[in-house]
This record gives C-alpha cells, sequence and structure tokens, in this order.
C-alpha cells in the first residue's frame, strides 16, 4: 500500500465506547492494516474522561477530546464545565468535545443544551483547542453560537446542513466532517458537497461504532471503513485517492496538531 495512505486520520471515532470492549485491539488493528493509522476519540460525558484518557495515554495513534454530548444532558452539571477545564490542563487533549446542539431528539431541553454548549466555547477559546460540534437539526443555530462566540476553530462532524451552511463554517475556520453516510446513494446533497467544496476544508471520520457503510448497514462501525470513505469521495470527485488522502492528513494535523505531539505517524519508507 503507498505510504500515504498509513496517515489517513479518523477525526471522530467512539473507541472507548463499551461495543469495542471485547475486541478493542483487533479493532485497531483492522483500521491500522487498512492504513486508518489515527483517531481522534471525543468523549460524551464527564464520567467517561478518566478511562478515554487512560485509553489513550498506552496507544500514540489515539487521541482524546474530552466534552458534554447534548445526547446525555440529564448526566451534565453545571461543575463539569469547571471540570472539564481541570480535565483540559492535564495537556492530552487535542481538542473540545464532543459538543453541540441536538434538536432531532425529544425531550432535550435547548435552553440547557444552549448553557452546557455555549460554556464548551468559552472553554476552547479559552484553551486554544477546537472543537468537536455535533449539529443534528441544528446547524443553522450552530453557526450562529459559533459567530457570536468567535475566536473559535473546529469541525463539524457528521455534517447535514446544506452547501450554504458549509460555506459559513468553512469561512469562519470549520472543517466539515464526512463518513458513512456519504456512502449511501441516496444522500444526494452531502454527494454535491462533496464534489464541489475546497478540499482543504474536508475530515473523514468513521463516528464508529455508529454510521455504518451502506454495505454494512445495521453493523457495528470500526474507523477502518475511513478508508472506504475515502474511496467514496475520490470517486465522486474524480481526483486521485492519493491527493484526496494526502490532503485529509494535512487538515487533520492543522486542526489537531497544537498539543499532541507527535500526533501523527510518518509514512513508513
Amino acid at each position: 500500500m503507498d505510504a500515504l495512505f498509513d496517515n489517513l486520520v479518523d477525526s471522530h471515532c467512539h473507541l472507548d465506547a463499551p461495543e469495542f470492549d471485547a475486541d478493542r485491539a483487533e479493532v485497531i488493528a483492522r483500521a491500522r492494516a487498512a492504513g486508518v493509522t489515527t483517531q481522534v476519540i471525543p468523549a460524551i460525558r464527564a464520567a467517561d474522561w478518566p478511562a478515554l484518557a487512560q485509553l489513550c495515554a498506552g496507544d500514540s495513534g489515539l487521541l482524546p477530546a474530552y466534552g458534554l454530548h447534548p445526547l446525555f444532558l440529564a448526566e451534565h452539571r453545571p461543575e463539569h464545565l469547571e471540570q472539564l477545564r481541570a480535565r483540559l490542563r492535564q495537556g492530552d487533549a487535542v481538542g473540545v468535545g464532543e459538543c453541540g446542539l441536538d434538536y432531532f431528539v425529544d425531550g432535550l431541553e435547548p435552553e440547557l443544551q444552549r448553557l452546557f454548549f455555549r460554556g464548551q466555547l468559552d472553554i476552547a477559546r479559552e484553551f486554544d483547542l477546537p472543537l468537536i460540534v455535533h449539529a443534528r437539526r441544528a446547524v443553522e443555530e450552530v453557526i450562529h453560537s459559533l459567530r457570536a462566540a468567535g475566536g473559535l476553530r473546529g469541525v463539524v462532524h457528521s455534517y447535514s446542513g446544506s452547501i450554504e451552511q458549509a460555506e459559513q463554517l468553512w469561512k469562519m475556520g470549520f472543517f466539515i466532517g464526512i463518513g458513512g453516510p456519504l456512502s449511501y446513494s441516496r444522500a444526494h446533497r452531502l454527494r454535491r458537497l462533496v464534489t464541489q467544496m475546497p478540499l482543504e476544508f474536508l475530515l473523514l471520520e468513521s463516528d464508529a461504532p455508529d454510521q455504518p457503510l451502506a454495505e454494512q448497514r445495521g453493523q457495528r462501525n470500526e474507523p477502518a471503513s475511513v478508508a472506504a470513505v475515502l474511496d467514496v469521495v475520490a470517486a465522486l470527485r474524480a481526483e486521485p485517492r492519493e491527493q484526496i488522502a494526502a490532503a485529509i492528513r494535512d487538515n487533520a494535523r492543522q486542526l489537531f496538531g497544537r498539543r499532541a505531539k507527535p500526533l501523527f505517524p510518518q509514512p513508513l519508507r
């Protein structure tokens, strides 16, 4: 395999999830065999931060981010924001998140979601770390929140908004995270976006164990799937796979490369 592909980065992967407890080492090995050498692992609740830190401390290819996911709103407490600051002072994080807004799931009180999201925006700016943002049926409000906060950078993962909204995001310094949903033939808007957008704002992700490829629908997703997502991007854009892989690697290094060194293994020669 071309050495470039040893540097594919899964920019969003929940390898700390219990779905991987039985075979995590094998999952990581399969990813690396596919050329996906690095995973960014965003936390979803404060209770998970210590175990995530321990997992990533044992493997230089696993990069932690710490945050409070809107889907776990019932478990978050205001004091967790100060605890997040304390966690980030440990110096191992490459980002803040997964954080954001979710107006798809019923019962998640919007104003409480905003409290935790805005708190994490402040923390990301304070620590000069990128945000890893969840935005489901909330892309427009997320854009307004990021613009109002100012001075931020990051990625909106599993992007589901319009091309026009994506352009607003990358003009603010945010990348667009794309994964398994791109492999579905009915994902017309997402495919148009990937075809038309500037490559320098694109990141690839698995969101494993969720969002599997179309041919693996209903199965557990793995970070190795990022290699297949790359194939779809190359086909849609009619551009060389190697060229896209190099750009994605550089995008990931640009966003996540400020805190943990060395972040990405060098190509095998």
